[in-house]
């Protein structure tokens, strides 16, 4: 890995296509920081990219072996189809460079393992890119469970909705996205729910998934190569007595799937969704309230927690985050260590639905 030159740490990105632009933005904000290089499979995409976004110090290459290997790196944006995030994301930690890769962490359970071991016998930062972790109502919520105000918590549902937002190109293929919805924003959605609660084990699931409305000319452009669930839902069994109750869908005849709601020994809590428009959703739309219950001795109390608002970017907060540990020596911000149990949950949905049946989630010693 490069040695800091002035303080300047030097990233790479690995695919350019529309979230890259994101990543390299966020970059350009953060001061001490250069893109030294870019890689895109693409011929030409790379030098298009770094073009548009003004990227002096970047060089552009077809493979991102070489771009390792040539330009002396501190870290990389992983942002290539799903499909990439396992190879790329392992390649750039045994040339010693810390990485970030984008969600959903890889497409199947075993890659998400591998990445996560090859991190640890590195030594170097594996961070996945879940910035919702950064929305300051998700730290409160994260904050206000582990207090122990709900007491023992033993119920939790969840799920993230768009009414209609199915995206296309390399989302709805199986060999480059491994999942539709579930690996879309599903991940985001059972993130919230596993985050608060410290990342329990999973242990089986029950679940179901359909793909009515992507494979429907009607509502979908591409329904003819739509090969992934656009609407997903399951019963998940988690260590320590809980239950998850988790839905996910790109497009449905409604408006909600409801709220997400953490039930307690002592107290309930309830996160609605703001706005009700096509891309509604906790995650896709922002907090819309936050209520806690409590019903002891006959008596009825709600308390109505004060929304906080962003006073900063949130995804431009999970890559500063990032640079911030690769700078100071931190663990990664959000550790491949969790996230292979998002994983495995998403893997066990689409073994249970395709097998119309409960399966057991086993994950392997990392």
């Amino acid at each position: 890995m490069a040695k800091a030159v002035d303080g300047v740490i030097r990233i790479g990105i690995i695919g350019s296509g529309g979230i890259a632009k994101a990543h390299a933005r966020a970059y350009k904000e953060i001061e001490g920081v250069t893109i030294v290089a870019v890689s895109d499979v693409v011929p030409g995409k790379a030098g298009a990219f770094i073009d548009e976004l003004e990227l002096s110090d970047a060089t552009p290459f077809t493979d991102h072996r070489e771009a390792l290997a040539q330009v002396a790196m501190h870290g990389v944006s992983v942002c290539t189809p799903n499909v990439a995030h396992h190879r790329t994301s392992i390649d750039a930690l045994e040339a010693g460079v810390n990485v970030l890769t984008e969600k959903p962490m890889a497409v199947t359970l075993q890659q998400a393992v591998e990445m996560e071991q090859t991190a640890r016998r590195t030594g170097k930062i594996l961070t996945i890119g879940f910035q919702p972790r950064y929305d300051p109502n998700m730290v409160m919520l994260k904050e206000l469970i582990q207090s122990g105000a709900l007491g023992k918590i033993y119920y939790v549902e969840t799920g993230g909705c768009r009414r209609r937002g199915m995206p296309g190109g390399t989302f709805i293929r199986t060999d480059l996205a491994g999942a539709g919805a579930l690996a879309d924003i599903g991940c985001y959605s059972l993130d919230m729910a596993l985050n608060p609660l410290g990342y329990p084990k999973p242990l089986t699931v029950s679940a179901v998934a359909t793909n009515h409305f992507g494979t429907n000319p009607t509502y979908h452009r591409e329904a003819d190569k739509f090969q992934v669930e656009d609407f997903g839902s399951a019963l998940i069994r988690l260590e320590g007595g809980l239950t998850l109750n988790f839905k996910i869908s790109w497009a449905m005849h409604m408006d909600t799937l409801g709220a997400t709601m953490f039930l307690g020994t002592d107290a309930g809590l309830k996160v609605t969704s703001a706005g009700s428009g096509p891309w509604s959703g906790v995650w896709d739309g922002g907090v819309g309230s936050v209520t806690m219950y409590h019903d002891l001795h006959g008596s009825h109390v709600e308390t109505h927690i004060p929304v906080k608002q962003h006073t900063v970017k949130i995804f431009a907060e999970k890559v500063k985050d990032f640079v911030g540990a690769i700078q100071e020596g931190r663990p990664a911000p959000i550790p491949g260590s969790q996230i292979v149990r998002n994983q495995a949950i998403i893997d066990g949905i689409l073994r249970s639905a395709a097998l119309g049946r409960e399966v057991d989630i086993e994950i392997p010693e990392l």
